[in-house]
């Protein structure tokens, strides 16, 4: 067959590879190798055949135990079944691993490896996952690059057919799994010829079946139990050839050569390498560069990594080598070396001749690894004793484990052209570059080649593409250092970070800004007015953000900036790039509607035309340096860490700057982002007093916490700046104080929520310009940080009341909108001082703990929630250990109160005892109790009385905390359910809140247990069928469980009274909230998200109640209906939404009778709920 080249990601290459061989597909959504399963999903859902002419049957698992379980079963039942998987995922499969590699069963795994949480939490790549798989009896097959990606999944899915071993083929997660490159397919039909199907005729008839039954999971005693793990061994001896065979077949088909170890360089090398992964192609071009220059280096790539053939890489490496360099993307504490490593020990323990053979780790957690790093391995060959156990890529200051890094080298191949551009997250910066890169790949015969650099924070945070473009093939797995063009797509980044650095000489600069020229030369930072002088950049400025929100893309700047890059490129001609760019949008966004594809096609259009060329002066060569602006007040951490990697140099932090912080085990300190002040809003609220109600409203929706309203007394008015307006404040208890609402204008995102939601007659807030207000209002927000707080005026436990308790979450890094903050947010202003928690991986781990800012804080007292994530899956059960633990030493202090109740101790001691004894398990009144206690203790107490002692050494455990289990609707309704429902029923007094997004947020919008009927999500492409699993039911069958749904928007009052209902209630309590997410592609944007909850009660999608089993101790009945009947739209309210009116447009057919099924579901829950509203507790009732 002809040969078709296609631009696409490591990710999909492996998909569409895999898809030809599978018949099952039994999946889990993990990052990064989620895509892979949506594009097997979203092929199924659109009718793609596989080679057996049948669409692959892909089924959505609670977790990745239950994906690999249902992959066993398959294979049992003989289907080719498939899995893809990444990290903590792939551990959960190990034991199923075992099962299918001991059952010789065919299966394939494919993973996008990835670190595992340790210390802490990485979502980025590295092989840690993929090493503590080597032990299963799993052949391991390792690929490169993209190309590699789909040649290899081949090899892997004929090779488990043929050889009755299962195999994992896995690939860098993120570097090749996101990594965009113009590759060549391999048609199914070329493909059909290799396979072997009378193994696969064998697979099935040893199937079990009824019709011919056997026995298999047999259990096994000490007699036989060994002979059959060494029955298998001519299964496992015989895979290298196996694959070696199928390698050679590939290469017939498409003329690219693969071996079990591929050796590239000199022939007569006396330094060589080995490794495997993306990096092999970093090593390719060191040692082109090498070469020549008349060095005799070369580089061993591993493919088959289990079994491991000693034959396959002695034949491979040259016999004049000296000297082995192991490099390992991984790292084993305590061992005497990294896995592939050890392994290369032992094949040449045993040759007569033997190179000196050193090891070294790399690349971590995505940490980027270059030409000058590899450079750096060679010069440590060439040394008499290299360094052993050597790192590089970071500057171990601490066990002296680093090599020195070499010098800079470029090995790029010439005449390639490569693009940086700094966006913020959502703002289609990076969908905006892979369109550009299909675009390049598609219609030209350049090579191209696309990665996509992100900070951890959510929408809004920091992405940096990297784009390369060439006539010459592209390897260059690492970021670009060295730039032609450079976009900065919000200026924010020119005061944060060296957005110019690496820049080449006669560069291009374009920066989205609103600025005239003579603003440009107020607000350009000196160092970049001096870069593009001295470098002289062709520098063009481009209001995108203006024209996206005259077209109505609101914030989207993507197209315009899309259409800039191709005009200034000149990559292709311009005509052509406008045509396929159009074309490109209908792909992408057509489902959404037509109104969408027009504003994008304006987008096009005008973005060409509204680029400015800018007059650079000559003096901006020869301009000085800014003076260092130094706060002396800031922490060590926020200057040693926090500033340094907001600049984007991190990766020059030392091990020393964490030893000497005592981060070692991952302990980050809280308040810090408070420092941040990003300034990446266009548009930020400005109050108008005159106007303001003073509901507090606006504060109590924020998802950031960025606008607050704050009661001054006299001393403070005084103090407060000429333009701190203020105003008396509304009800009893409030004289002598001044009322005030301000906002933080370098910390808000410019969501809008407030203004949307504002209820004071013409609005009290109103979105203005951001560069106005953070000019107008930066010293009033700084001054409102010095307000006290004025606790006791009104009830905690009133909307009104709670936003003048201070937020201990502030400025986190979720989406601007975001549905759940706000909830995590009241919780900190209600309970905060003594909260423990427990967090879910997922969305609301990611903004509430990305290194290095942390948005919970204290208060000014010092006392603030403590916080911890362990797993996605545990999270309940993690919680409660947590419980369990502060129970136990409390209990010690009962018992030490008891014990002083009966000792020789002073009447007021013992009444402080004894009122801690009464007041333990009531969080409020143990404030009081504790501190009366310590007050005591302070005055009269021996300190080295052993109970007195023992008690003050377990102060900080007197007061009780409220130990909250937080997490999203993928960990409480799928893969942390167990554990829930065991907490639940343990009948503990715990508080669980489950933000429920009815997606997996975190991970892309894949479809859950909590996702509706009809909604269109990943790995529901079609619409899900289902209708969403009633949790809240089921925990209220347990009849001592604390249940409520709350909607914040939709009824503020009822949150805040079920929240404090929640807490309150000596047992567990679940709160299920509903969080509109960016997910839910809200037509009205993210800035209405708080309202839509309140569309989404009045419809009737979404259902307001609390049950309260002390009520029916009461005789009352405990369940509480507090949604009113629907009063708008069901069909309107699913409507304003893509996920599902996009089902109109890709399934028409099925829309119709999904939506008339997801009301007519919504309908009936709310009937059973009010069946249970109407229900007679009455103690009479017999």
């Amino acid at each position: 067959m002809a040969k078709e080249v296609k631009t696409m990601d490591g990710n999909q290459a492996a998909a569409y590879m895999s898809y030809a061989f599978t018949e099952v597909a039994a999946i889990y959504p993990i990052t990064p190798s989620s895509p892979m399963a949506e594009h097997v999903d979203e092929w199924s859902a659109h009718g793609k055949k596989n080679i057996f002419g049948q669409k692959v049957k892909v089924v959505e698992m609670q977790s990745e135990g239950g994906a690999s379980g249902t992959v066993h079963g398959s294979l049992t039942a003989g289907a080719l079944t498939t899995t893809y998987t990444a990290s903590q995922g792939l551990l959960l499969m190990i034991p199923n691993m075992y099962k299918i590699a001991g059952e010789l069963l065919p299966a394939v795994f494919h993973v996008s490896a990835r670190a595992l949480a340790a210390h802490a939490l990485s979502i980025f790549g590295d092989h840690q996952d993929v090493m503590a798989c080597r032990q299963t009896g799993f052949a391991m097959l390792a690929s490169t690059s993209v190309q590699e990606a789909m040649d290899l999944a081949a090899v892997a899915h004929l090779s488990a057919i043929k050889g009755r071993v299962p195999f994992l083929h896995f690939f860098d997660g993120f570097r090749t799994s996101h990594e965009i490159q113009k590759i060549e397919t391999i048609d199914y039909e070329d493909i059909k010829p290799l396979v072997d199907y009378e193994a696969i005729r064998e697979f099935r008839n040893r199937a079990l079946n009824p019709n011919h039954p056997v026995v298999r999971g047999s259990a096994q005693n000490p007699d036989i139990y060994f002979q059959g793990r060494e029955a298998a061994n001519k299964y496992f001896e015989a895979v290298p050839g196996i694959v070696e065979h199928y390698m050679k077949e590939i290469a017939k088909i498409t003329g690219r050569e693969y071996h079990l170890f591929d050796y590239y360089g000199a022939p007569d090398a006396e330094y060589v390498i080995i490794a495997m992964g993306s990096v092999c192609d970093t090593i390719d071009e060191t040692v082109d560069y090498l070469m020549s220059r008349g060095e005799k280096v070369g580089v061993v790539r591993v493919h088959l990594y289990r079994p491991f053939s000693a034959e396959h890489l002695l034949k491979v490496m040259p016999a004049t080598v000296k000297k082995i360099a192991v490099l390992d993307r991984t790292k084993e504490p305590g061992s005497i070396g990294e896995p592939l490593y050890q392994d290369v020990l032992h094949v040449f323990y045993k040759q007569e001749k033997k190179p000196v053979i050193v090891g070294g780790r790399f690349g971590l957690g995505s940490k980027d690894t270059t030409p000058s790093q590899i450079l750096s391995v060679y010069r440590n060959l060439e040394q008499t004793q290299p360094m052993d156990g050597f790192t590089i890529g970071i500057h171990d200051d601490v066990t002296h484990h680093s090599l020195p890094e070499a010098e800079e080298i470029d090995t790029t191949p010439e005449g390639t052209i490569s693009c940086k551009f700094w966006g913020l997250g959502s703002d289609g910066t990076v969908g905006a570059n892979k369109s550009a890169i299909k675009i390049i790949g598609d219609h030209t015969d350049l090579y191209a080649q696309g990665y996509f650099s992100y900070d951890s924070k959510k929408s809004g945070g920091t992405t940096v593409s990297h784009l390369r473009f060439g006539k010459k093939p592209i390897k260059s797995p690492y970021l670009v250092t060295a730039a032609d063009y450079i976009a900065c797509h919000n200026k924010s980044f020119l005061y944060q970070t060296d957005v110019l650095a690496g820049v080449k000489q006669d560069g291009i600069f374009v920066l989205n800004c609103p600025w005239t020229e003579s603003e440009l030369e107020e607000k350009l930072p000196a160092s970049v007015k001096r870069t593009i002088a001295q470098k002289n950049l062709d520098f063009y400025v481009i209001d995108a953000i203006k024209i996206a929100s005259e077209v109505g893309l609101g914030n989207r700047i993507n197209m315009v900036m899309q259409s800039a890059f191709f005009k200034l490129a000149t990559v292709i001609p311009l005509d052509d790039a406008v045509k396929y760019l159009k074309e490109s949008i209908v792909t992408n966004y057509g489902r959404k509607g037509q109104k969408i594809v027009d504003m994008n096609n304006k987008a096009v259009d005008q973005g060409i035309n509204a680029l400015k060329k800018v007059h650079v002066p000559k003096e901006w060569a020869n301009i000085g340096e800014e003076a260092p602006k130094e706060n002396s007040d800031e922490p060590e951490y926020i200057r040693n860490i926090q500033t340094p990697m907001a600049r984007l140099e991190g990766d020059d932090l030392p091990v020393s700057t964490f030893t000497e912080s005592h981060m070692e085990d991952g302990t980050f300190p809280t308040g810090t982002t408070a420092y941040e002040k990003r300034g990446i809003a266009v548009n930020v609220p400005e109050w108008q007093i005159d106007k303001c109600i003073q509901c507090n409203q606006c504060s109590f929706v924020c998802p950031h916490a960025v606008i607050r309203p704050y009661l001054l007394n006299e001393e403070e008015q005084k103090k407060a700046p000429e333009t701190f307006e203020m105003k008396k404040p509304l009800g009893r208890g409030m004289e002598g104080l001044q009322y005030r609402v301000q906002v933080s204008p370098l910390d808000c995102t410019g969501c809008g929520n407030c203004a949307n939601i504002c209820p004071a007659p013409g609005k009290a807030l109103i979105m203005k310009n951001a560069d106005e207000q953070i000019e107008k209002q930066c010293d009033n927000a700084a001054f409102a940080t010095t307000i006290t707080e004025k606790s006791g005026l009104l009830s905690k436990f009133t909307v009104k009341g709670s936003q003048f308790s201070t937020p201990l979450f502030e400025f986190n890094g979720a989406c601007p909108g975001c549905g759940e903050t706000p909830y995590i947010k009241l919780l900190t202003q209600l309970f905060g001082d003594r909260m423990m928690i427990a967090n879910a991986t997922g969305c609301s781990s990611i903004y509430g703990a990305s290194a290095p800012s942390i948005p919970y804080t204290v208060n000014q007292q010092g006392k603030g929630p403590a916080w911890a994530n362990s797993l996605f899956e545990d999270n309940a059960e993690f919680g409660y250990g947590m419980f369990l633990g502060v129970k136990h030493i409390r209990e010690k202090l009962a018992d030490l109160m008891q014990e002083g109740l009966k000792g020789d101790y002073s009447d007021d001691l013992k009444n402080a005892f004894q009122g801690w004894l009464d007041a333990r398990d009531d969080g409020e009144k143990s404030k009081d109790a504790s501190a009366k206690l310590l007050e005591v203790i302070g005055k009269e107490a021996d300190r080295k009385d052993p109970v007195i002692a023992e008690i003050l050494d377990k102060k900080s455990y007197l007061i009780k905390p409220s130990q909250w289990i937080v997490g999203g609707d993928g960990w409480a309704y799928d893969i942390g359910y167990g554990g829930l429902d065991h907490v639940i029923a343990s009948g503990e007094n715990v508080n669980i809140l489950v933000l429920d997004t009815e997606v997996y947020s975190n991970t892309g919008g894949q479809s859950s247990k909590s996702t509706p009927t009809a909604a269109v999500a990943k790995f529901a492409a079609s619409g899900k069928k289902i209708r969403k699993k009633d949790l809240g039911a089921m925990a209220m069958n347990y009849t001592y469980v604390y249940v409520t749904q709350i909607a914040l928007g939709a009824n503020m009052n009822q949150a805040v009274r079920a929240i404090q209902e929640a807490e309150q209630y000596d047992g567990p309590s679940l709160i299920i909230a509903y969080a509109p997410c960016i997910n839910h592609g809200i037509r009205t944007g993210m800035g209405t998200s708080i309202h839509q909850e309140k569309r989404a009660v009045d419809s009737g999608y979404w259902h307001l109640y609390r049950y309260n089993p002390e009520l029916k101790e009461q005789g009352k009945n405990p369940f509480q209906l507090d949604s009113k009947e629907p009063k708008e739209s069901f069909q309107d309210f699913i409507n304003s939404e893509v996920r599902y009116s996009s089902l109109k447009r890709t399934f028409p057919d099925e829309a119709d009778e999904l939506f008339r099924k997801a009301e007519e579901n919504a309908k009936d829950r709310y009937a059973g709920y009010k069946r249970m509203a109407a229900e007679d507790y009455s103690k009479d009732k017999e």
